[in-house]
């Protein structure tokens, strides 16, 4: 049961809907809101519970009261973890650009917390409130670059050196970053269902409910992913791979899935750009032959759809692969320093984080993505997609004390040899 901390809120003035200068709480009052509802685990829902809400005349009196209750619980357990997450990360100003803006969302939430959903003018202020928080925070993967960016120079971290004496840092960075990330497709994925089905906003598509699509066609995702990550390369090199695809099961040739088709796309899309750009510059290529193609086989199990990607670019050594996961070790050039709101929406390849997001993409609902390479020949990816909407749960980041321990423990422990520093042994005096 909620017992509810008795707070009251310091405004100049009350809640004025639809003004476009509102009045929050304080940060000190803020604070303990946070200290409050992150005692609360997220709720993490699942793809069939979304779906039926959705199709049974879905009420916006009941989504009303859930979502400003969950957005409030997920607003401040990431709020929490940004106050003992890694310190090199949370001084840096773009970590404190995402912070102060998740403050703000938890202000603009907390204004609701007494409200009732009877009135249509609340409820509309309401739905323009969540539309402004989900807009707000689009940049947050933009912002973070800037910051892990700041760590990396202030490091002097350049991929190919030797990083035991940081791996415990860089560990931390990527389970905080890895757990901001989904947080904020979570917190995403809610504000769309609610927006798209109780706003003016328009619907991605006839039969869809709200962004999810029960009857998603997984081959015409992969190829409007396809025809997209040809373009890039045909602008780029001149020619582009073509695509073998080919269901193998069933037999029928038809892989329907219940999904958010556009998570979908952002997980195909850059693994076939990958694929693609690794084709055409793996330099043992024949000049003048053209590029291998592309292969993608598509496969409905019992339990999972999976999707397999290879390509014949080369493949990337065993001892790099790790490092594809990883925020801190990326190549793209840094990212824009403009702070102008239309500057700082760049694509996501140009970060260098394609790869790791769209993992968390996958493992959001349950899925994965593992890549399997063969240094000299290629690559392959691997897509896992789980078939019944009631074991597609959101994966959702919870703050409590373990967390803290997690990033408080000083050291990664060296519990195993390591690689020695290659030397000519046999000039090596024995003692």
């Amino acid at each position: 049961m909620w017992h509810r901390v008795s707070i009251q809120l310091t405004r100049v003035n009350k809640i004025r809907f639809g003004a476009s200068n509102r009045y929050l709480a304080d940060d000190s009052v803020i604070n303990e809101y946070v200290d409050h509802y992150c005692r609360f685990e997220p709720t993490s829902l699942s793809m069939k519970q979304l779906v039926d809400f959705g199709s049974n005349e879905p009420c916006e009196k009941a989504s009303f009261n859930f979502l400003k209750n969950e957005l409030a619980v997920r607003f401040a357990n990431m709020i929490k973890e940004f106050n003992v997450g890694p310190a090199p990360l949370m001084e840096t100003r773009g970590a404190k650009t995402v912070l102060h803006s998740y403050n703000q969302c938890m202000g603009e939430i907390i204004d609701f917390e007494n409200l009732e959903p009877e009135s249509a003018e609340v409820r509309k202020a309401f739905t323009d409130i969540v539309v402004g928080i989900r807009n707000r925070n689009r940049n947050v993967v933009h912002q973070m670059a800037r910051g892990l960016a700041e760590v990396r120079n202030q490091l002097g971290i350049t991929p190919g050196d030797n990083f035991e004496e940081c791996s415990k840092l860089i560990e931390n960075i990527t389970y905080f970053v890895d757990r901001l990330y989904l947080s904020r497709i979570g917190i995403r994925m809610l504000i769309n269902q609610h927006t798209l089905l109780f706003s003016d906003e328009p619907s991605f598509q006839h039969g869809f409910v709200g962004s999810i699509d029960p009857n998603c066609d997984v081959r015409n995702v992969v190829s409007g992913a396809y025809d997209d990550a040809r373009w890039l390369c045909e602008r780029d090199y001149m020619e582009a791979p073509e695509l073998e695809m080919r269901i193998v099961r069933p037999l029928d040739g038809e892989v329907n899935i219940v999904c958010v088709p556009s998570h979908i796309y952002h997980i195909i899309f850059e693994l076939l750009k990958n694929a693609m750009r690794a084709t055409m510059e793996y330099k043992e290529r024949p000049r003048n032959d053209s590029p291998e193609p592309i292969k993608v086989d598509i496969c409905k199990g019992n339990e999972d759809v999976t999707i397999s990607i290879s390509d014949r670019g080369g493949g990337i050594s065993r001892r790099h692969v790790p490092l594809i996961w990883e925020y801190m070790f990326t190549t793209a050039p840094p990212p824009p320093t403009d702070d102008s709101p239309t500057s700082v929406e760049v694509p996501m390849a140009g970060l260098g984080y394609g790869l790791p997001i769209s993992r968390l993409y996958a493992r959001y609902l349950h899925g994965d993505l593992h890549l399997v390479s063969m240094e000299g020949y290629g690559t392959k990816a691997m897509v896992y997609l789980r078939v019944f909407t009631d074991e597609a749960d959101e994966l959702l980041p919870i703050y409590n004390n373990a967390v803290k321990k997690y990033y408080d423990t000083a050291m990664k422990p060296r519990d195993w040899t390591q690689i020695p520093q290659r030397q000519d042994w046999t000039q090596t005096p024995h003692h």
